[in-house]
């Protein structure tokens, strides 16, 4: 990949956190082929070095979606080949070795909403707002959407956001489960960079085994996937690291829980 090509995409590594940026603002962070060849590199460098990771947009919003312009004169078996590359680069994060989270401001539309329901925790602040507009343009999503969006919000959801071009507050993808955090406007890359310190501290085969296994036993029988439970759960705890924090925690020596204020 050329020099232009990883400027689409800023790096920069926060103590055990890579923070990774769509650094795209002029065309509001939209997705090229170009930006997914650097999305890749960006992701498997944070699994290399990092125990967990941001994704956010600079500028005023996360991302636009895809780059139509780019889109319009592919032939048809390329199209297929490119969404199947999008594919193949955000399972590799989705089911990698490390938490990401995105950090979403202003436009999470198209791509761009594909590219955040890949993550693993999503935050979003006053300013985002949530679009499929793909039935508007005379295409289908590509990028995941109709397994990973869906899931996160139900089909019946998202076929009124795709159908209709409907745009949607964070309160209402909160509400829908599309989103896990809504926090003051400025603010969600902060809070993404702090609730990606707190997965970081925990032990590398716990996370593994969350992002991991606990989407499978989620689409098993109940019965597999309680067998399934109990394996992943005696793997985890025969490390070295597990056998250590439980004695910590026993002898008083772990970090009491945060009981978080009701009041």
């Amino acid at each position: 990949m050329d020099g232009s090509a990883k400027m689409l995409v800023s790096y920069r590594l926060q103590g055990e956190v890579a923070v990774i940026g769509l650094n795209r603002p002029c065309k509001r962070n939209a997705i090229s082929d170009q930006v997914v060849d650097a999305l890749h590199d960006a992701t498997e460098r944070a699994q290399s070095e990092a125990r967990a990771a941001v994704i956010y947009g600079e500028g005023d919003h996360f991302c636009a979606g895809l780059d139509l312009a780019e889109h319009k004169d592919k032939p048809l078996f390329d199209a297929i080949q490119g969404s199947r590359r999008w594919h193949r680069i955000f399972s590799a994060f989705e089911r990698g070795t490390i938490p990401f989270f995105s950090a979403l401001h202003g436009a999470v539309v198209g791509g761009g909403f594909e590219l955040a329901a890949a993550t693993h925790v999503r935050v979003a602040d006053e300013t985002a707002f949530f679009g499929l507009p793909e039935g508007q343009r005379g295409i289908f999503v590509g990028g995941g959407g109709s397994v990973r969006v869906a899931r996160l919000i139900g089909p019946s959801r998202m076929g009124d956001m795709m159908l209709t071009g409907r745009i949607v507050a964070p309160a209402q993808m909160e509400a829908w489960g599309g989103i896990s955090y809504v926090v003051p406007k400025g603010q969600a890359l902060t809070h993404a960079i702090e609730l990606a310190r707190a997965a970081a501290t925990n032990a590398p085969l716990s996370n593994y085994a969350i992002l991991n296994a606990l989407p499978r036993i989620a689409e098993m029988s109940v019965e597999d996937g309680l067998f399934t439970e109990s394996i992943v759960s005696a793997l985890t705890s025969e490390t070295p690291e597990a056998k250590q924090r439980l004695r910590d925690f026993l002898e008083k020596r772990a970090a009491r829980l945060k009981v978080p204020d009701v009041s």
